[in-house]
């Protein structure tokens, strides 16, 4: 088929960090900020933060100790970020331990727009029960439903992790108006996986995202979190996130790739910022050739609603 380019282009530079996280909070939020101030200078206007990013990925053992690294939204991380939006006159994503109320948390995404207010929130609605992430000990799951978040950039459908598997989230965040889709992540490999395994589950990650861009025409950016990680419990052997950070179009096609994290824990690791402009004219374009939205068969898909059909 053929396809007419847009006269007008609307270019987006965004830009994605991937680093490591370690035990000191302080390090790692001046890290990021300073990652920030570096994408701004480049001319990032949209920058994304990977999941989780002001401590260790805490998940893989149950403390309720941890429960004391949650803080409140508006709270001091949003309130950092928004002055550090303000000053590089960029659009933040962010990935915060909400404490919502004494005994209630959420995995939340935070939106700060260029001016440095609060564009808005999504709380993560999937949450994992796995060995290694057991985020259902720690965040209650998010009651404020697919809504794209509206910015100076654009609407953006911001959703989280384990969110990226489920094609009914990037429908209903795209058919409530997304513009793009956004996924802070945290991601790794099982070191008791063979090669092989670890392959396959890093391919099939990048896969079902990047089948979320073609579904719905429109771009997808997965922020995932790199380097070895130890389970604080020593129960397990930690986890080795594997970066794999990507910039998809709307036809799926990678826009930009982060290079793998190492397999081994030993290796060095990389701290990178990804970098892509988005032409936002190119979705309607995008559609106008593969009309799947019009095309739905909202009167047949009633089963949906039901957990399984027997």
């Amino acid at each position: 088929m053929a396809q007419t380019q847009s006269p007008h282009s609307a270019v987006i530079k965004c830009a994605l960090l991937q680093h490591t996280c370690g035990d000191d909070l302080a390090h790692n939020t001046a890290m990021t900020t300073s990652l920030i101030e570096k994408a701004a200078s480049n001319g990032a206007q949209l920058v994304v933060l990977q999941e989780l990013h002001r401590s260790r990925y805490f998940c893989q053992s149950e403390n309720t100790d941890t429960f004391d690294l949650a803080e409140p939204i508006p709270g001091p991380s949003t309130d950092h970020y928004a002055q550090v939006a303000k000053r590089c006159g960029v659009v933040i994503v962010t990935s915060l331990f909400e404490k919502r109320a004494v005994g209630l948390y959420h995995n939340t995404a935070v939106v700060l727009d260029s001016d440095g207010t609060i564009a808005g929130t999504y709380r993560k609605m999937h949450i994992p029960d796995d060995p290694g992430f057991y985020e259902k000990f720690y965040f209650t799951p998010g009651d404020l439903g697919f809504e794209p978040i509206h910015t100076s950039l654009g609407k953006l459908g911001i959703l989280v992790c384990w969110d990226q598997w489920f094609p009914e989230a990037a429908r209903l965040m795209t058919m409530a108006g997304a513009e793009l889709l956004i996924y802070p992540t945290a991601i790794g490999w099982d070191l008791g996986d063979d090669a092989a395994e670890q392959q396959r589950q890093c391919d099939a990650w990048e896969t079902i995202q990047r089948s979320h861009a073609i579904a719905n025409g429109i771009p997808v950016l997965a922020c995932n979190r790199t380097g070895y990680e130890p389970d604080p419990s020593g129960t397990t052997q930690g986890i080795q996130f594997w970066g794999n950070s990507f910039i998809a179009g709307p036809q799926g096609e990678l826009l930009a790739k982060a290079e793998p994290s190492p397999h081994l824990p030993e290796s060095p690791q990389q701290n990178i910022i990804l970098y892509a402009e988005l032409d936002m004219n190119r979705s309607e374009q995008v559609r106008r050739i593969w009309p799947y939205l019009r095309d739905r068969r909202i009167d047949h898909y009633s089963d949906l609603t039901q957990l399984y059909r027997n």
